[in-house]
């Protein structure tokens, strides 16, 4: 099974997003590459309010490389337009010592005339269960992200 998907957001969301992140943490390709394969050079990432842009995003890949062990998105919702994607999905992320994040996002994209994505907006939201470290995760700033060091987890008292 090769990782790489074919796909571009364009021609199918739902594969982009998920086999995107799959690609990314696991795949054999440099972090870099798999980026530039989805989206363009000026491509900007606005997540609850905060502006994200490929260098910052590319930092958060690296720390998240060595830090995750799984990852899983659960499409809910996707629109595909000429120029435009929406979706609302689920993302579950499972770090080394089981830590676990549950996440779902309302995601709203432009695509450059290629295909790949140029911006996107989104909101995000934890969702809570048990075993869900996912309100440690959140209470990183995007700062913390842009410093390219991975978030430190204390853990939640029961």
């Amino acid at each position: 099974m090769t990782l790489e998907s074919q796909a571009l957001p364009g021609q199918d969301i739902r594969e982009y997003l998920t086999s995107y992140p799959q690609e990314l943490a696991f795949g054999a390709d440099d972090a870099q590459v798999v980026f530039d394969r989805h989206h363009t050079a000026d491509f900007i990432l606005v997540n609850d309010g905060q502006p994200l842009d490929r260098s910052i995003l590319l930092a958060h890949v690296r720390s998240s490389r060595k830090n995750l062990t799984s990852v899983q998105v659960e499409v809910h919702e996707a629109l595909v337009t000429a120029h435009r994607v929406a979706a609302r999905y689920t993302l579950t992320a499972v770090m080394r010592k089981s830590r676990v994040a549950v996440t779902e996002i309302y995601m709203f994209g432009l695509l450059a005339a290629d295909g790949r994505l140029q911006h996107i907006d989104q909101v995000t939201r934890i969702v809570p269960g048990p075993g869900n470290r996912a309100n440690d995760v959140g209470r990183h700033s995007s700062a913390e992200i842009a410093d390219g060091a991975p978030p430190s987890i204390e853990p939640t008292p029961e």
